[in-house]
C-alpha cells in the first residue's frame, strides 16, 4: 500500500469514526445539561406503538429507540418505577435505523445491556389492561409507527382522558402526541384543543421523505385546535424544542426526549437531585 493510499484510507477512516460527533454537533441527540429531577416513589407509564411495518408489509418502523430509552432511564435514575406499555401489548417494535451506531445514544447503549429493560420491552403491558390514573407521569414515546396507531386508538384517547381528568402529568415527543388527539378535557372538549404543543413538523416529514404514513404531527394537532410550535433548523431532524402547558409537556422529536422526560417530572413536582 502506497504512502498516499494509506492517509487517504486513514482520513476516510478519522471522517467515519467521527460522524456521531459531527452529527451531535449539527443538533442531534444533543446532550442534556439542564437540571435533573427525582420523583423517588412515584410511577411513570412509557407508551409505544405496535406498528412494525410502514404500511401493509413496508420497511421495518416502531417506536424511535430514544424516544423510548431516554425518558426511561430519566425517569428511573430519578427514583421513579417504569413500566412499558404498547398499543396491543407484547413485543415492540423498534426502528431498525435508530439503534445504528452512528445515531444510537447513551440510553440507547445502556439499554442493550439492560436485561430488564429488554424484558419489559419484550412483553410489554397492553394499555386496555392499565389504569392509567395509577400513574404520575404518562409518555407517549414517538417513531413512524406512531403514525399508525396512536392517533387512532380509541382506547388511548379514553384512557389519557382518564389520566389528565385525575391530574396527571402527560406528555411525549415526534410522533407520541398523536395519542393525545382522541383525548378529552375537563369539559369534554379536545384536549389539545387551545394549548401549546409541539411535535415533529410537516417540514420534517418532507425532509424526511416519509410522508404515505396516514397522520402528520403538525397537521393533525392544529386540525384538532393545538397552539403548535416549533423551532427549524437547516434540516429539522437537527432542530430542538420542548414546550411545557401546565400539566402537558411535548417535545418535537427525537432531540427532545431528555429535555422532555426532566420537565414532566419538575411539572409534577420534582426535586432537584445530584448528576
Amino acid at each position: 500500500m502506497t504512502i498516499a493510499l494509506l492517509l487517504l484510507v486513514l482520513t476516510g477512516l478519522y471522517l467515519w469514526l467521527g460522524l456521531p460527533a459531527t452529527l451531535r454537533a449539527l443538533g442531534l441527540h444533543p446532550h442534556y445539561h439542564g437540571p435533573l429531577y427525582k420523583l423517588p416513589g412515584q410511577r411513570a407509564l412509557i407508551i409505544t406503538t405496535s406498528q412494525a411495518t410502514l404500511g401493509e408489509g413496508g420497511k421495518a418502523t416502531g417506536v424511535f429507540g430514544s424516544e423510548m430509552t431516554a425518558p426511561y432511564y430519566a425517569f428511573l435514575d430519578g427514583g421513579m418505577h417504569v413500566d412499558v406499555a404498547s398499543i396491543r401489548g407484547g413485543a415492540i417494535p423498534i426502528e431498525p435505523d435508530s439503534f445504528r451506531w452512528f445515531m444510537a445514544t447513551d440510553s440507547d447503549k445502556r439499554y442493550l445491556h439492560d436485561g430488564v429493560f429488554q424484558a419489559k420491552v419484550e412483553d410489554s403491558l397492553r394499555i386496555e389492561n392499565l389504569d392509567f390514573a395509577e400513574y404520575d407521569l404518562i409518555f407517549l414515546a414517538g417513531g413512524w409507527g406512531a403514525a399508525y396507531d396512536l392517533g387512532t386508538s380509541a382506547v388511548l384517547g379514553e384512557k389519557i382522558t382518564q389520566a389528565w381528568r385525575a391530574g396527571k402529568v402527560i406528555g411525549g415527543v415526534c410522533h407520541g402526541p398523536l395519542g393525545l388527539l382522541r383525548a378529552k378535557d375537563h369539559n369534554g372538549e379536545s384536549l389539545v384543543q387551545g394549548k401549546r404543543v409541539t411535535a415533529v413538523t410537516d417540514k420534517q416529514v418532507r425532509e424526511l421523505g416519509i410522508s404515505t404514513t396516514p397522520q402528520h404531527p403538525e397537521r393533525e394537532l392544529r386540525a384538532a385546535g393545538a397552539l403548535f410550535e416549533s423551532a427549524t433548523a437547516l434540516r429539522d431532524p437537527f432542530a430542538n424544542h420542548t414546550v411545557a402547558d401546565g400539566k402537558l409537556v411535548t417535545g418535537q422529536n427525537q432531540n427532545a426526549g431528555p429535555e422532555t422526560a426532566q420537565t414532566m417530572m419538575r411539572v409534577a413536582g420534582g426535586m432537584v437531585r445530584m448528576a
